[in-house]
């Protein structure tokens, strides 16, 4: 027999919290997003965009960033602020598409590191962003605003990723693709950036060399940096008809965010039913 069905992750802070007249979680541990970062200002500077819509659309949740690399403050740092200030849990968000490299191993390792030294700390590590519907209605937005109809029969579009050598994470990019296809585009075919192929290049002129009239690139990424730079190119050198922006702080990650957020309190909500 099934057990009750549990609230979707989508309701959990609207029901699960004490919410203030404003709409505020005063008693939800704080969120920690945590970027890769990049010598690129424009990487920050969208992470922080992305942030700011987070706060926004829930006044009251503390929202506070934290990178691996590059960027400050790093993870470390967030992390003993909040521990000084007498905070005892948190919920870390990686903000990345796939659970690769970084989230299996970076991510981990750093948070092990930086909350060593505060024992009374409790961290709960939301899941990584993709797949998700969310992602995919985000990539049509991004498109429409290039000028291309969601699911057009005409177009064959070039899903462009940074890549990785994960194989995980190589296939969750085929499936996506493939998934893709079946809403009504004329073909979807996986690119990467760096470590996989095919390049952005090469799919569109594969595309283009079957017949396909219409190509739009669709860079599968949040924030502009080097291996983002790489598509753009990549989609300009080869002739592609449309190419979309990145993803950036569309609505769609936005929800997907505290979506991932209110995830991570559902075994910190069983816990306290139980």
């Amino acid at each position: 027999m099934n057990g009750p069905a549990l609230p979707s992750p989508a309701t959990t802070l609207a029901t699960w919290l004490p919410q203030t007249p404003s709409g505020g979680t005063p008693d939800a541990p704080p969120l920690l997003i945590i970027a890769h970062g990049s010598r690129d200002p424009r990487h920050a500077a969208t992470v922080h965009a992305l942030t700011e819509q987070v706060r926004a659309a829930r006044p009251g949740l503390r929202v506070v960033t934290g990178y691996l690399d590059f960027c400050a403050p790093t993870v470390a740092q967030v992390v003993d602020r909040l521990a000084a200030e007498g905070v005892r849990d948190i919920v870390a968000l990686p903000l990345l598409l796939t659970r690769a490299f970084h989230a299996k191993a970076d991510i981990p390792a750093v948070l092990r590191e930086s909350t060593a030294a505060h024992p009374r700390l409790r961290v709960a590590v939301a899941d990584v962003l993709g797949p998700s519907p969310l992602l995919t209605a985000a990539l049509e937005r991004r498109l429409a605003e290039a000028g291309v109809t969601p699911g057009d029969r005409s177009t064959g579009v070039v899903l462009a990723s940074a890549g990785s050598t994960d194989p995980e994470a190589i296939a969750v990019i085929a499936e996506i693709a493939r998934e893709w296809r079946h809403t009504g585009w004329c073909a979807v075919r996986p690119a990467f950036a760096s470590a996989s192929l095919p390049r952005t290049e090469d799919a569109v002129r594969q595309l283009r060399a079957e017949g396909v009239r219409r190509i739009a690139v669709a860079p599968y990424v949040i924030a502009p940096g080097f291996l983002p730079d790489r598509i753009v190119r990549g989609a300009r050198e080869s002739g592609a008809d449309a190419l979309a922006p990145v993803l950036g702080a569309a609505p769609e990650l936005v929800e997907l965010l505290l979506e991932r957020y209110a995830g991570a309190l559902l075994p910190r909500r069983m816990l306290l039913s139980a």
